[in-house]
């Protein structure tokens, strides 16, 4: 579609996750260089927030799920104002009902093979199909629907200098830095404690440094205590010690990230540090760290053909398999070798 001079109030709806939420900035940034005088509104989760609340040229209303009902009635509150677009990226329920308390013009969604939880009935436009897209190609279509050219998926996270200077502290200067960012949100997407060990033990005896980072909850604090119990070298452990922010910084200095499924990857991903996924339950090819999925050790396809009889081109497009110790699939060997293999790749000097 052409570009269009009408549009000069667009609003964002997209609650969560942190890793959604970082693919869609790479849209949100390219429909602000097509649309320089734009005002544009994102409706965002409270955790979400505190990562990308001061991105340049968007204002944040913070919709707080915790609130209950409440937060629709202050939704209502906040955006009194009809904009010229919603562009209603997420299709589950929740914020299918705040996209009824958003005014616009025009509100556009997700296509309909990918419309769950009464999207279709939020929306009043939906995307160009795209097939067997990435997460964050999903996101690209939202802006390509409202005249945005193709473009390169590119990020800028404003991060202030103290937070840099206190990722600068968590390393030594002059080694390379491999960050294991270990916990998905739920624990059948981590791997075992003691193969992590055994890769960060593998990276220190190359000259890395090796951090363990994550955040506060009580099962990402368990699983470091246990990666460091089973750890023959010194490791860092800086789970539960940061913010979101700080995170990206110490991601943003990293050389080599080593993650499951989770929100750190995809933070990694916009500081163009490349990550080595791993992945049991879900298609890295559509939620797998976008540009390095060539990284990822996966199980996926594997354990999708014992549980479906079919490979993923017979089934519909993101459809997970199940099972609380798929990643237990995924070998010390095989993550050693992706190791090597982005050293080699991406002229990483260490030793």
């Amino acid at each position: 579609m052409s570009s269009s001079p009408h549009i000069q109030s667009i609003c964002i709806l997209r609650l969560s996750a942190i890793g959604d939420v970082c693919h869609a900035v790479a849209s949100v940034q390219a429909i602000q260089r097509q649309y320089p005088s734009a005002k544009i509104t994102w409706v965002i989760g409270k955790i979400e927030a505190m990562l990308l609340a001061d991105l340049p040229g968007v204002r944040f209303v913070v919709f707080d799920k915790k609130q209950g009902w409440q937060a629709y009635r202050q939704l209502k509150k906040d955006l009194p104002e009809k904009f010229d677009v919603l562009l209603h990226m997420q299709v589950a329920l929740r914020a299918n009902i705040a996209a009824f308390f958003i005014k616009a013009k025009r509100k556009i969604g997700f296509a309909s093979h990918l419309s769950k939880e009464l999207h279709s009935f939020a929306i009043n436009e939906s995307c160009e199909a795209v097939k067997q897209p990435h997460v964050l190609e999903g996101f690209q279509a939202f802006a390509k629907q409202i005249g945005v050219p193709d473009f390169k998926p590119s990020w800028h996270i404003p991060v202030s200098e103290s937070d840099i200077d206190w990722a600068k502290q968590q390393y030594t200067a002059g080694k390379p830095v491999f960050v294991i960012a270990a916990a998905a949100s739920k624990a059948e997407r981590n791997w075992l404690a003691e193969r992590y060990a055994k890769v960060a033990d593998y990276a220190v005896d190359k000259g890395f440094e090796v951090i363990l980072s994550g955040g506060p909850t009580p099962m990402e604090k368990t699983l470091a205590e246990n990666i460091m119990r089973f750890c023959q070298h010194r490791v860092k452990n800086c789970v539960g010690q940061s913010s979101l922010k700080q995170l990206l910084a110490l991601l943003a200095k990293a050389d080599i990230v080593l993650a499951p499924d989770t929100g750190p990857a995809h933070m990694a991903v916009t500081q163009g540090t490349p990550v080595i996924g791993l992945y049991a339950h879900s298609n890295p090819a559509r939620t797998g760290p976008y540009g390095y999925q060539h990284f990822v050790v996966e199980v996926y396809h594997q354990h999708l053909k014992a549980q479906f009889s079919k490979g993923a081109d017979k089934l519909k497009w993101g459809t997970r398999v199940k099972g609380e110790n798929l990643m237990q699939d995924i070998s010390t060997q095989s993550v050693i070798d992706m190791f090597d293999r982005v050293i080699e790749s991406r002229g990483i000097k260490s030793e």
